[in-house]
Protein backbone atom coordinates (compact mmCIF):
# COMPACT_ATOMS: atom_id res chain seq x y z
CA UNK A 1 0.00 0.00 0.00
CA UNK A 2 1.12 3.56 -0.67
CA UNK A 3 1.70 6.08 2.13
CA UNK A 4 -1.59 7.76 1.22
CA UNK A 5 -3.63 4.54 1.41
CA UNK A 6 -1.90 3.48 4.63
CA UNK A 7 -2.72 6.84 6.21
CA UNK A 8 -6.31 6.57 4.98
CA UNK A 9 -6.61 3.08 6.48
CA UNK A 10 -5.27 4.23 9.86
CA UNK A 11 -7.40 7.38 10.08
CA UNK A 12 -10.57 5.54 9.03
CA UNK A 13 -9.82 2.89 11.67
CA UNK A 14 -9.59 5.63 14.33
CA UNK A 15 -12.74 7.27 12.98
CA UNK A 16 -14.63 3.96 12.96
CA UNK A 17 -13.71 3.38 16.62
CA UNK A 18 -15.12 6.81 17.50
CA UNK A 19 -18.26 6.18 15.42
CA UNK A 20 -18.75 2.81 17.07
CA UNK A 21 -18.66 4.44 20.49
CA UNK A 22 -20.60 7.64 19.82
CA UNK A 23 -22.80 6.83 16.83
CA UNK A 24 -21.20 9.60 14.75
CA UNK A 25 -17.80 11.07 13.95
CA UNK A 26 -16.60 8.90 11.06
CA UNK A 27 -16.42 11.59 8.38
CA UNK A 28 -15.56 14.51 10.67
CA UNK A 29 -12.35 12.69 11.68
CA UNK A 30 -11.57 11.05 8.34
CA UNK A 31 -12.12 13.98 5.99
CA UNK A 32 -9.71 16.58 7.48
CA UNK A 33 -6.79 14.15 7.17
CA UNK A 34 -7.82 12.44 3.94
CA UNK A 35 -8.30 15.77 2.13
CA UNK A 36 -4.58 16.37 2.49
CA UNK A 37 -4.03 13.44 0.09
CA UNK A 38 -7.18 13.14 -2.03
CA UNK A 39 -9.49 15.71 -3.65
CA UNK A 40 -13.12 15.74 -2.51
CA UNK A 41 -14.36 14.56 -5.92
CA UNK A 42 -12.52 11.24 -5.39
CA UNK A 43 -12.83 10.92 -1.60
CA UNK A 44 -16.49 11.82 -1.10
CA UNK A 45 -18.12 9.13 -3.30
CA UNK A 46 -16.19 6.39 -1.47
CA UNK A 47 -17.08 7.78 1.97
CA UNK A 48 -20.75 8.19 1.12
CA UNK A 49 -21.07 4.52 0.16
CA UNK A 50 -19.44 3.47 3.44
CA UNK A 51 -21.50 5.92 5.49
CA UNK A 52 -24.77 4.65 4.03
CA UNK A 53 -24.03 1.27 5.63
CA UNK A 54 -22.72 2.76 8.90
CA UNK A 55 -25.73 5.03 9.29
CA UNK A 56 -28.08 2.16 8.59
CA UNK A 57 -26.40 0.20 11.39
CA UNK A 58 -26.83 3.11 13.84
CA UNK A 59 -30.50 3.39 12.90
CA UNK A 60 -31.14 -0.35 13.35
CA UNK A 61 -29.68 -0.47 16.86
CA UNK A 62 -31.65 2.67 17.84
CA UNK A 63 -34.93 1.75 16.14
CA UNK A 64 -36.94 1.54 19.38
CA UNK A 65 -36.54 5.30 19.90
CA UNK A 66 -37.61 6.24 16.36
CA UNK A 67 -41.31 6.75 17.30
CA UNK A 68 -40.28 9.36 19.89
CA UNK A 69 -38.17 11.48 17.52
CA UNK A 70 -39.36 11.19 13.91
CA UNK A 71 -41.87 14.06 14.15
CA UNK A 72 -39.22 16.35 15.64
CA UNK A 73 -36.75 15.71 12.83
CA UNK A 74 -39.30 15.78 9.99
CA UNK A 75 -38.67 19.49 9.17
CA UNK A 76 -34.96 18.70 8.75
CA UNK A 77 -35.89 16.02 6.21
CA UNK A 78 -37.82 18.61 4.19
CA UNK A 79 -34.73 20.81 3.87
CA UNK A 80 -32.26 18.02 3.12
CA UNK A 81 -33.04 17.31 -0.56
CA UNK A 82 -32.59 20.84 -1.99
CA UNK A 83 -29.49 21.32 0.15
CA UNK A 84 -27.95 18.08 -1.09
CA UNK A 85 -28.60 18.96 -4.74
CA UNK A 86 -27.01 22.39 -4.28
CA UNK A 87 -24.01 20.89 -2.47
CA UNK A 88 -23.45 18.20 -5.10
CA UNK A 89 -23.39 20.88 -7.79
CA UNK A 90 -20.86 22.92 -5.76
CA UNK A 91 -18.67 19.85 -5.33
CA UNK A 92 -18.54 19.33 -9.10
CA UNK A 93 -17.59 22.96 -9.82
CA UNK A 94 -15.53 24.44 -6.95
CA UNK A 95 -11.73 24.50 -6.81
CA UNK A 96 -10.42 21.67 -4.60
CA UNK A 97 -8.17 23.88 -2.41
CA UNK A 98 -10.90 26.39 -1.63
CA UNK A 99 -13.29 23.53 -0.99
CA UNK A 100 -10.91 22.17 1.67
CA UNK A 101 -10.73 25.62 3.23
CA UNK A 102 -14.54 25.78 3.33
CA UNK A 103 -14.73 22.35 5.00
CA UNK A 104 -12.30 23.24 7.78
CA UNK A 105 -13.58 26.79 8.32
CA UNK A 106 -17.18 25.57 8.80
CA UNK A 107 -16.32 22.47 10.83
CA UNK A 108 -13.93 23.97 13.38
CA UNK A 109 -16.31 26.40 15.16
CA UNK A 110 -19.01 23.70 15.34
CA UNK A 111 -16.60 21.34 17.12
CA UNK A 112 -15.42 24.05 19.52
CA UNK A 113 -19.01 25.03 20.35
CA UNK A 114 -19.70 21.41 21.30
CA UNK A 115 -16.50 21.28 23.33
CA UNK A 116 -17.55 24.42 25.21
CA UNK A 117 -20.89 22.80 26.06
CA UNK A 118 -22.94 25.65 24.59
CA UNK A 119 -26.69 25.18 25.17
CA UNK A 120 -29.30 27.64 23.84
CA UNK A 121 -32.58 25.69 23.50
CA UNK A 122 -34.65 26.79 20.49
CA UNK A 123 -38.39 27.09 21.13
CA UNK A 124 -39.47 27.25 17.47
CA UNK A 125 -37.81 23.91 16.69
CA UNK A 126 -40.05 23.12 13.71
CA UNK A 127 -39.53 26.50 12.04
CA UNK A 128 -35.75 26.23 12.34
CA UNK A 129 -35.68 22.63 11.07
CA UNK A 130 -36.20 23.32 7.33
CA UNK A 131 -33.40 25.88 6.83
CA UNK A 132 -31.18 23.91 9.20
CA UNK A 133 -31.80 20.78 7.13
CA UNK A 134 -30.94 22.64 3.93
CA UNK A 135 -27.67 23.84 5.44
CA UNK A 136 -26.83 20.34 6.68
CA UNK A 137 -27.64 18.97 3.21
CA UNK A 138 -25.22 21.39 1.54
CA UNK A 139 -22.50 20.65 4.09
CA UNK A 140 -22.92 16.88 3.82
CA UNK A 141 -22.97 16.63 0.03
CA UNK A 142 -19.90 18.89 -0.21
CA UNK A 143 -17.95 17.29 2.64
CA UNK A 144 -19.77 14.08 3.78
CA UNK A 145 -19.75 15.69 7.24
CA UNK A 146 -22.89 16.44 9.22
CA UNK A 147 -22.24 14.96 12.67
CA UNK A 148 -21.05 18.17 14.41
CA UNK A 149 -23.98 20.42 13.40
CA UNK A 150 -26.55 17.68 14.05
CA UNK A 151 -24.97 16.77 17.41
CA UNK A 152 -24.91 20.45 18.36
CA UNK A 153 -28.62 20.80 17.56
CA UNK A 154 -29.79 17.56 19.20
CA UNK A 155 -27.75 18.14 22.37
CA UNK A 156 -29.00 21.71 22.46
CA UNK A 157 -32.62 20.51 22.25
CA UNK A 158 -32.21 18.00 25.05
CA UNK A 159 -32.31 14.69 23.15
CA UNK A 160 -31.39 11.86 25.54
CA UNK A 161 -28.88 9.19 24.49
CA UNK A 162 -31.12 6.76 22.58
CA UNK A 163 -33.24 9.56 21.10
CA UNK A 164 -30.03 11.26 19.99
CA UNK A 165 -28.82 8.12 18.21
CA UNK A 166 -32.21 7.46 16.60
CA UNK A 167 -32.56 11.04 15.33
CA UNK A 168 -29.00 11.01 14.05
CA UNK A 169 -29.56 7.65 12.35
CA UNK A 170 -32.75 8.82 10.62
CA UNK A 171 -31.20 12.01 9.26
CA UNK A 172 -27.93 10.47 8.22
CA UNK A 173 -29.47 7.48 6.45
CA UNK A 174 -31.57 9.92 4.42
CA UNK A 175 -28.71 12.30 3.64
CA UNK A 176 -26.18 9.60 2.72
CA UNK A 177 -28.70 7.80 0.47
CA UNK A 178 -29.80 11.02 -1.27
CA UNK A 179 -26.18 12.15 -1.66
CA UNK A 180 -25.16 8.79 -3.16
CA UNK A 181 -27.96 9.18 -5.72
CA UNK A 182 -26.97 12.80 -6.46
CA UNK A 183 -23.34 11.77 -7.01
CA UNK A 184 -24.49 9.07 -9.40
CA UNK A 185 -26.63 11.53 -11.37
CA UNK A 186 -23.79 14.01 -11.85
CA UNK A 187 -21.22 11.28 -12.63
CA UNK A 188 -18.86 11.59 -9.65
CA UNK A 189 -18.22 7.85 -9.20
CA UNK A 190 -14.93 6.73 -10.70
CA UNK A 191 -12.41 3.90 -10.49
CA UNK A 192 -10.12 5.86 -8.07
CA UNK A 193 -13.10 6.51 -5.76
CA UNK A 194 -14.10 2.87 -5.69
CA UNK A 195 -10.46 1.89 -5.20
CA UNK A 196 -10.38 3.78 -1.89
CA UNK A 197 -12.98 1.37 -0.54
CA UNK A 198 -10.26 -1.30 -0.34
CA UNK A 199 -8.55 0.73 2.39
CA UNK A 200 -11.72 1.95 4.12
CA UNK A 201 -13.95 -1.13 4.43
CA UNK A 202 -11.57 -3.32 6.54
CA UNK A 203 -11.00 -0.39 8.93
CA UNK A 204 -14.75 0.04 9.39
CA UNK A 205 -15.35 -3.67 9.96
CA UNK A 206 -12.72 -3.68 12.73
CA UNK A 207 -13.27 -0.20 14.19
CA UNK A 208 -17.06 -0.08 14.65
CA UNK A 209 -17.37 -3.13 16.97
CA UNK A 210 -14.13 -2.13 18.72
CA UNK A 211 -15.51 1.32 19.51
CA UNK A 212 -18.83 -0.13 20.70
CA UNK A 213 -16.96 -2.45 23.08
CA UNK A 214 -14.54 0.26 24.22
CA UNK A 215 -17.25 2.74 25.23
CA UNK A 216 -18.77 0.07 27.51
CA UNK A 217 -15.60 0.01 29.62
CA UNK A 218 -15.07 3.79 29.71
CA UNK A 219 -17.05 6.77 30.90
CA UNK A 220 -19.10 7.65 27.80
CA UNK A 221 -18.98 11.42 28.33
CA UNK A 222 -15.20 11.41 28.86
CA UNK A 223 -14.75 9.25 25.76
CA UNK A 224 -16.89 11.68 23.73
CA UNK A 225 -14.96 14.71 25.00
CA UNK A 226 -11.51 13.22 24.28
CA UNK A 227 -12.63 12.25 20.77
CA UNK A 228 -13.86 15.81 20.26
CA UNK A 229 -10.44 17.19 21.24
CA UNK A 230 -8.73 14.91 18.74
CA UNK A 231 -11.20 16.09 16.09
CA UNK A 232 -10.56 19.77 16.88
CA UNK A 233 -6.77 19.37 16.69
CA UNK A 234 -6.97 17.49 13.38
CA UNK A 235 -9.31 20.05 11.83
CA UNK A 236 -7.19 22.95 13.12
CA UNK A 237 -4.09 21.43 11.55
CA UNK A 238 -5.94 20.85 8.28
CA UNK A 239 -7.09 24.47 8.23
CA UNK A 240 -3.54 25.73 8.76
CA UNK A 241 -2.08 23.46 6.07
CA UNK A 242 -4.75 24.49 3.59
CA UNK A 243 -4.24 28.19 4.30
CA UNK A 244 -0.50 27.82 3.68
CA UNK A 245 -1.26 26.25 0.30
CA UNK A 246 -3.65 29.05 -0.66
CA UNK A 247 -1.54 31.93 0.70
CA UNK A 248 2.11 30.79 1.01
CA UNK A 249 3.17 34.06 2.64
CA UNK A 250 0.84 33.28 5.58
CA UNK A 251 2.97 30.34 6.78
CA UNK A 252 3.74 31.49 10.39
CA UNK A 253 0.29 33.02 10.95
CA UNK A 254 -1.46 29.97 9.51
CA UNK A 255 0.18 27.61 11.99
CA UNK A 256 -0.62 30.14 14.69
CA UNK A 257 -4.28 29.24 14.05
CA UNK A 258 -3.55 25.61 14.82
CA UNK A 259 -1.65 26.52 18.02
CA UNK A 260 -4.54 28.74 19.11
CA UNK A 261 -7.04 25.91 18.50
CA UNK A 262 -4.95 23.47 20.55
CA UNK A 263 -4.59 25.99 23.38
CA UNK A 264 -8.31 26.80 23.42
CA UNK A 265 -9.33 23.16 23.35
CA UNK A 266 -6.82 22.31 26.08
CA UNK A 267 -8.43 25.00 28.26
CA UNK A 268 -11.93 23.67 27.52
CA UNK A 269 -10.76 20.11 28.21
CA UNK A 270 -9.29 21.21 31.54
CA UNK A 271 -12.57 22.88 32.50
CA UNK A 272 -14.47 19.73 31.51
CA UNK A 273 -12.39 17.48 33.76
CA UNK A 274 -12.58 20.02 36.60
CA UNK A 275 -16.39 20.02 36.41
CA UNK A 276 -16.41 16.21 36.33
CA UNK A 277 -14.14 16.09 39.39
CA UNK A 278 -16.33 18.61 41.27
CA UNK A 279 -19.42 16.48 40.65
CA UNK A 280 -17.71 13.38 41.99
CA UNK A 281 -16.32 14.88 45.23
CA UNK A 282 -18.76 14.08 48.07
CA UNK A 283 -19.91 16.94 50.26
CA UNK A 284 -17.92 17.09 53.53
CA UNK A 285 -20.01 19.62 55.43
CA UNK A 286 -21.98 17.97 58.24
CA UNK A 287 -20.32 14.56 57.84
CA UNK A 288 -19.61 12.99 61.23
CA UNK A 289 -16.19 11.43 61.68
CA UNK A 290 -16.05 7.90 63.15
CA UNK A 291 -14.88 7.56 66.78
CA UNK A 292 -12.25 5.12 68.02
CA UNK A 293 -14.82 2.36 68.53
CA UNK A 294 -16.17 2.79 65.02
CA UNK A 295 -19.36 4.67 65.97
CA UNK A 296 -20.21 7.95 64.34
Amino acid sequence: MSVELTTLALITLSAAVVNGGLGHGFSSITVPVALLFYPSRILNPALVLVETVINGYVLVISRRSVPQVWRRVLPIFVGLAPGILAGAWLLSTLDAAWLRFFVFAVLLPLILLQAAGVRRPIRAEGAVGVPYGAGVGVLYSVTTISGPPLALLFNNQGFVKQEFRAALGLIRVAESTLTAIAYLLIGLYSAPSLGLLLAIVPSVLIGIPLGAALVQSLDAETFRRVCMSFDAWVVGFGLSRTLVGLVPASNPAAYGIWIAVVALDAYLLRMFFRRRADHRVPARVGVLQPTADGAA
